[in-house]
C-alpha cells in the first residue's frame, strides 16, 4: 500500500503541475495573440490545446485525490482526509477551478477576474499538492484572496503593456 500512496501522491502533484504549467502557458500565449490586436484561428487552437492541458491535469489531480481517500478508509489510517483542513482547501480549490472555467465558456464573468483567479487557484493547489502549505481553511481563503487580487493587478499590466498601441 505505501507504493500505492506514493503514486498517488505522486500523480496528484504531477496533476497540479500540468494544470499550474499550462495555466502560465496560457497567459503567456494570450499575452502573445493579442499583441497584434486579436486572436486568430491558429491562436485559439493553440489555446483549446492549453484547454485540453488543463483538464487532463484536474482530471489526474482529482482522481488521485478519490485514490488516496480510498486508501486511507482500506488501511484504516488513523488521520482520514475528511478531517483535515489540506483535503477541504483542495476539494474548494478544484470545485472553484471548475466553476470558474465554466462561468468563462458561458461569458458569465469577466476575463481578467477568471484567469486571475484560475491562475492564483492552480498555483494554490500546486502548493497544497507538494505539502509547502499549511494553513487553516480560514487563512487559506484570505490568503487566496489577496494573492488573485495581486495576480489580478499583474496580469491587468501584463495585458495593457502588450496591447497594441
Amino acid at each position: 500500500m505505501e507504493k500505492l500512496t506514493f503514486f498517488l501522491v505522486f500523480c496528484q502533484a504531477l496533476g497540479a503541475a500540468i494544470g499550474a504549467v499550462t495555466a502560465v502557458w496560457s497567459e503567456l500565449s494570450y499575452l502573445k495573440a493579442m499583441k497584434d490586436g486579436g486572436v486568430d484561428g491558429a491562436e485559439r487552437a493553440h489555446l483549446r490545446v492549453i484547454a485540453q492541458g488543463l483538464r487532463y491535469g484536474m482530471a489526474l489531480l482529482l482522481i488521485a485525490s478519490t485514490g488516496l481517500v480510498i486508501v486511507a478508509y482500506v488501511t484504516e489510517s488513523a488521520t482520514q482526509p475528511a478531517v483535515t483542513a489540506s483535503y477541504w482547501i483542495l476539494i474548494a480549490l478544484a470545485l472553484l477551478i471548475i466553476s470558474v472555467s465554466r462561468a468563462l465558456v458561458r461569458h458569465s464573468i469577466s476575463f481578467p477576474v477568471g484567469s486571475a483567479t484560475l491562475f492564483t487557484a492552480w498555483w494554490f493547489l500546486v502548493y497544497l499538492s507538494f505539502g509547502w502549505f499549511s494553513l487553516s481553511f480560514g487563512a487559506a481563503v484570505m490568503s487566496f484572496v489577496v494573492t488573485a487580487a495581486i495576480f489580478y493587478a499583474l496580469l491587468f499590466y501584463l495585458r495593457l503593456l502588450s496591447s497594441p498601441k
